[in-house]
């Protein structure tokens, strides 16, 4: 938030909307205007703020995510009441899940109109409730930018998440002053970002008697930038970590202390890491069900580190021995200090026969895949463009079996290059996101991971991209299907694939559809011609490509803990348990 004091002006309360989003330090919208929110599209026409016109109110939420992932500022959309409003429920939703920091400003019907089922009225304040961090009703005109500034506030202080701010129409074109907050009172919000002393005590006296401990690193640590202190800390201690799906990127895959990551479709190394680990070191994770399993048999031998920003998640989901409530990147300073200081003093933990074991699960079980007789495979392509495309690249990804491939080939060594739907996993994320980052980060390659299912939920936003000059680049990872729900029909329902078959290799045209949106289109079907049709993208920077890979159907993901079942009984491949006893520790 910017401070620029006081103006006093008389304006309206739409003009006093924007030059609130100013003073904010907004510099992209994403929305589409309608009746109620109307007024304040016309002092935008005459703003420094960039609009950027979606096709979708869905593309707005989606794409200030993607901006806000990138950059670690607040995104911003903006859409009008009723539906407009309420197309923006799954971005928010989204948002909040991931603890993304993002403002959402809809228009209200005037405010005698209000509870009257007017034209376009809709009680969304209410209806997000459960799906913000807060949100806001502004009925008088004077107390838009105080609002704004506290939306603002709230959506990246503490844990992050999205605000909605409703505004009633008639306040939007009433007179006011505006007068720009220079500090905020909100009484009981109080996020702590320095941990206790004593916790980090109790938690180092844990780390040096443990001989079998593991580093979990969640999202948390991406919000808090924290990534160069979770090296330090992982190479002065040898601690094995694992990142989940939220943090990618967080701790380098090309790193030996790295596992991968934990969970439903994680690599042996990591779910066994945690399965057999004597102390689990939380950091901004939250123990999430696809991380865990059956609770009740998750790591049962672990004593429980848990550090988070938001005190509500430690000791939700797993008793905790020892909670610190504070800010990552906070927390993993303090315990490096603190166990520098034990080092200095000569003291040590001793994990030696735990690294080995550990480091010999992930030579046992590598991430491996099958080339199929006919047509790509998914894994090669997203192998291949990670490799060519770079870890400097930002990465995408829509929900389902590509967004598994993507984080397990693409090959992730920095922090925010990996953007997807973890908590929601809502279809349609990858493209609109994408759009998102570019605009945060011109200079940057951005490539959307789609699923032939999930791109024909969102493509129309290739509009948006051509239009606005935002060139993406969007791989299609075209398998014909609803590609996870066929792959559960396979080992769950005898093969009896109930309406998971799109036929996207014939209807529609992938490339023909790219070339109506003033786009690049390229389709690939041969191993041998992946590497070129990925240089030849990454070749055009003036315009989206999109790219149809067409792969096998029947590739799946692999390793894979069914719903519901112990991490015990994961499956490296559909016939293949893995074996990891501790003989050799």
């Amino acid at each position: 938030m910017t401070d620029e004091g006081s103006t006093g002006a008389q304006v309206t309360g739409a003009q006093s909307l924007i030059k609130s989003l100013e003073h904010a330090g907004v510099e992209n919208i994403f929305g589409i205007p309608g009746g109620a929110i109307l007024p304040a599209y016309d002092p935008l026409y005459d703003s420094k703020v960039r609009h950027i016109l979606v096709r979708h109110e869905q593309g707005a939420g989606h794409a200030a995510q993607g901006y806000a992932v990138a950059t670690g500022r607040v995104g911003v959309c903006m859409a009008t009441s009723g539906p407009g409003a309420t197309n923006l429920v799954t971005p928010i939703a989204d948002a909040y899940m991931d603890s993304v920091p993002m403002v959402a400003i809809t228009g209200q019907v005037p405010a005698a109109a209000i509870g009257t089922d007017a034209f376009q009225e809709a009680d969304i304040r209410g209806i997000t409730m459960p799906i913000t961090k807060h949100n806001f009703l502004v009925t008088d005109p004077a107390e838009i930018p105080r609002t704004v500034a506290e939306a603002f506030y709230l959506a990246s202080t503490g844990r992050p998440g999205p605000v909605l701010v409703d505004v009633a129409k008639s306040a939007l074109q009433a007179m006011t002053s505006f007068d720009w907050p220079t500090e905020l009172n909100l009484p009981g919000y109080r996020p702590v970002a320095r941990p206790h002393s004593k916790q980090i005590r109790e938690a180092t006296k844990l780390i040096l008697e443990a001989r079998k401990p593991v580093l979990y690193v969640g999202g948390g640590v991406i919000r808090a930038r924290a990534s160069k202190e979770l090296r330090v800390l992982a190479e002065m201690t040898g601690i094995p970590v694992v990142t989940t799906l939220m943090a990618r990127g967080a701790f380098p895959d090309s790193h030996p202390q790295h596992l991968g990551m934990p969970g439903m479709h994680g690599t042996v190394a990591a779910v066994a890491g945690l399965q057999k680990s004597d102390l689990i070191i939380s950091l901004g994770a939250r123990f999430d069900d696809r991380v865990t399993g059956n609770l009740d048999s998750f790591a049962p031998g672990a004593k429980v580190i848990h550090a988070d920003i938001d005190p509500a998640e430690i000791g939700k989901n797993r008793v905790v021995d020892v909670p610190i409530v504070g800010d990552c990147r906070e927390v993993i300073a303090d315990l490096i200090v603190a166990l520098q200081a034990e080092q200095d003093a000569g003291t040590t933990g001793d994990y030696e026969g735990w690294v080995k074991f550990v480091a010999g699960l992930k030579a046992r079980y590598p991430l491996s895949y099958d080339t199929p007789a006919e047509g790509l495979a998914p894994q090669y392509v997203l192998e291949r463009l990670g490799r060519i495309a770079g870890p400097e690249a930002i990465y995408c990804a829509g929900v389902g079996q590509h967004q598994m491939w993507a984080t397990h080939y693409v090959g992730f060594e920095n922090p925010q290059t990996w953007i997807n739907s973890g908590g929601a996993g809502t279809m349609g994320f990858a493209v609109p996101a994408a759009m998102g980052a570019k605009v945060g980060r011109p200079d940057t390659t951005v490539w959307a991971i789609d699923g032939d299912g999930c791109f024909q939920m969102t493509n129309q936003e290739l509009a948006t991209c051509t239009i606005e000059g935002i060139p993406i680049k969007v791989a299609v990872i075209n398998n014909e299907s609803l590609g996870m729900v066929r792959q559960w029909q396979t080992l769950f329902y005898n093969e009896r694939y109930s309406n998971t078959d799109l036929q996207s290799k014939r209807v529609p045209d992938f490339v023909k559809l790219a070339d109506a949106y003033g786009a690049i289109g390229l389709s690939c079907e041969s191993p041998a011609d992946v590497d070129a049709t990925i240089q030849k993208a990454m070749e055009i920077d003036d315009v989206p490509v999109v790219v149809d890979f067409r792969v096998n159907r029947d590739a799946m993901v692999w390793p894979m803990v069914a719903a519901g079942t112990s991490n015990d009984d994961i499956k490296y491949a559909r016939d293949l348990a893995p074996d990891f006893e501790e003989d050799e520790l």
